[in-house]
């Protein structure tokens, strides 16, 4: 088995799209990402993830690890707890976490997701 390597620009070929309207909090915020790798049950991900300046509403299925590798980012939960980030920081955003991510600069970070399939 090979170990997989990151590529040097991964987002070169990637999409950026805007943020769905009705998740829209402020701003014109568009984003991109690419999975690197999952795994054969489909339950783990890793990946970059990149997006512009502006907040928007976010609720989370899977559970995410989180290193940022560029720009600062704050997070509000639904019960008005805010947390603030600065790359190089990491984070995990358990599964059911739900409020506002705010980009507060251009972000960058590198993901990895565990999502139980459903039986």
């Amino acid at each position: 088995m090979k170990v997989i390597p990151f590529p040097t620009n991964p987002l070169a070929d990637a999409t950026w799209e805007e943020v769905e309207k009705e998740r829209l909090v402020s701003g014109a915020p568009k984003r991109a990402w690419k999975s690197l790798y999952s795994s054969k049950s489909d339950e783990f991900h890793t990946g970059i993830y990149e997006c512009t300046p502006g907040s928007w509403h976010v609720t989370y299925n899977e559970d995410e690890f989180c290193t940022l590798i560029e720009g600062r980012l704050k997070m509000t939960s639904e019960q008005g707890d805010t947390q603030e980030f600065q790359a190089p920081a990491s984070f995990v955003i358990p599964s059911g976490y739900k409020g506002t991510w705010e980009a507060l600069t251009k972000l960058r970070k590198f993901f990895v997701i565990y999502e139980k399939t459903k039986s």
